[in-house]
């Protein structure tokens, strides 16, 4: 994710010089010199002082090490937003030692890798309207962001759009081997799938039409779709999504409370 984002910033304009980045691994540390930032360590060092915006872009395991290394790191302006699932504003502030710390939690997903990726984000009291529109703006380089007014709406958020890929990837598989199963080759159902994915999502996005009503457009009294998604809704196809992310719903809040 911090690629993605980083990757985003170079190609709306951003000078390489403008961003440092930290990861104590080398492989990675080589693949954001590639992308071209200029500085790259293995622990934030000075560059870090003067920032106006940390991201954390680290697993939730991993938070503590993380912060640990940033404490003396931060000046008053700067603002510390964090992309790991099931950790609280209250929790940040906590382990970078600062009760009035301006903090913003952010809940990405994986398609801002090419620029179409959704987000939500809550800010911490301590965060300005200044402060909240330059988060936004960074966020707006690899897709959409949406600000929430309450935080525990972020968990809520990841079942959406933080899983939510993997919803669409795990239709997608269903139809191609359906496909396959009816006769089509797996290239050629492969191929077809992904096509329609890319076309209901880009007709939904641009259209000022309801999703229900696009889904009524298609779908004619007694015909094919119609039957489809009888036999759908008939094994319990919405029952099914929303117990799923009901699931995704209440393990986002037990992390939080395994590492709040």
């Amino acid at each position: 994710m911090a690629q993605a984002i980083i990757g985003g910033l170079l190609d709306a304009g951003y000078s390489p010089g403008q961003l440092c980045a930290a990861d104590p691994s080398d492989a990675a540390q080589a693949k954001l010199r590639t992308m071209g930032v200029e500085t790259v360590t293995a622990t934030p060092g000075a560059a870090f002082d003067s920032a106006e915006l940390i991201i954390l872009a680290v697993k939730p395991q991993f938070m503590a090490s993380a912060t640990s290394q940033l404490r003396e790191r931060l000046a008053a302006t700067t603002v510390v937003m964090s992309v790991a699932a099931g950790i609280n504003t209250q929790s940040l502030k906590s382990l970078l030692g600062n009760p009035d710390l301006p903090v913003v939690r952010c809940m990405p997903n994986t398609p801002a890798l090419i620029g179409v990726g959704a987000c939500g984000l809550f800010a911490s009291a301590e965060v300005s309207d200044t402060q909240r529109m330059g988060v936004e703006t960074v966020m707006r380089v690899v897709g959409t962001a949406q600000w929430l007014e309450d935080e525990a709406l972020i968990d809520v958020v990841t079942a959406v759009s933080g899983s939510g890929p993997a919803y669409f990837f795990a239709f997608m598989e269903a139809m191609i081997s359906s496909g396959e199963r009816l006769g089509l080759d797996r290239e050629t159902a492969s191929r077809l799938t992904l096509q329609t994915a890319l076309g209901a999502a880009t007709l939904a996005h641009q259209s000022d039409s309801s999703i229900e009503t696009l889904r009524i457009n298609v779908t004619s009294p007694g015909g094919t779709t119609e039957r489809a998604l009888a036999s759908f809704e008939a094994s319990g196809l919405t029952a099914l999504v929303d117990q799923g992310m009901q699931a995704c719903l209440d393990r986002a809040r037990a992390m939080a409370e395994e590492f709040g």
